[in-house]
């Protein structure tokens, strides 16, 4: 049997089919993004996201299938390649270092970062969804938290790892909690960046400047995680 041939007419209409397709979806990702940022998850309905995408709800279920699984795709876009880049940065410095533990602030630096720069990302969302994702922390929808978690968890034991040789001497249950304040110092930082007014009286300049953020910051939570351990804190009975 002879064998069929897709002529190039074809094979074009296929290729701009494709690209309509990663076009609605993108698209629908955006605008999610965006309603989510306004409204919150749960105030933030399907009809919202394709009035604003400009696609009509059976593209939604095409794509995603659900609210849920649609939440869950806007996480993986953004935060898959910034955890993968995260160890990626971690695993280099630790080549570079051939054995020799990282400082702290190398460390933290590594894992900051990838988020910070997110931050000067305004023409293709990232600064906004680095904002969507650090109100996510305090968000009361479990689901999301616990979806936020499972993305993160491979990250945060590979740096859990690299703090744990950084700082061989911090007992292990103080390293988790000055982790967790670290953590939600990120967070808050990435979420409230209009904050800042408040205290400086205006809006500075530079509170997208990754590099002047990344400076700050590292330069904050070193000092916080490698301060000194005093006496040991009792837990109450």
């Amino acid at each position: 049997m002879p064998h069929s041939r897709r002529t190039p007419a074809s094979l074009r209409k296929a290729a701009s089919s494709s690209r309509a397709q990663v076009d609605t979806r993108e698209r629908i990702l955006a605008a999610a993004e965006e309603e989510f940022m306004a409204r919150g998850f749960a105030s933030t309905t399907l009809r919202a996201i394709t009035s604003r995408a400009g696609v009509n709800l059976a593209a939604v279920n095409y794509h995603f299938g659900s609210k849920d699984a649609l939440i869950e795709a806007l996480f993986r876009r953004r935060l898959d390649p910034m955890n993968a880049a995260r160890i990626a940065a971690l695993d280099r410095l630790e080549a570079e270092a051939e054995g020799r533990p990282l400082a702290p602030a190398v460390v933290i630096r590594a894992f900051v970062g990838e988020s910070l720069r997110m931050i000067e990302d305004a023409r293709s969302g990232g600064r906004n969804f680095i904002r969507l994702l650090g109100r996510t922390y305090t968000d009361p929808a479990k689901p999301i938290r616990a979806l936020i978690g499972q993305l993160y968890a491979p990250t945060m034991e590979r740096f859990k790892a690299a703090f744990e040789k950084a700082l061989p001497q911090m007992p292990r249950d103080e390293l988790v909690w000055r982790m967790h304040f670290m953590f939600g110092t990120l967070a808050y930082t990435l979420a409230a960046t209009d904050t800042v007014q408040l205290i400086a009286g205006c809006k500075p300049e530079d509170r997208y400047d990754a590099r002047l953020l990344e400076e700050r910051l590292g330069a904050f939570l070193a000092a916080g995680l490698s301060a000194p351990v005093k006496s040991p804190v009792k837990k109450a009975a």
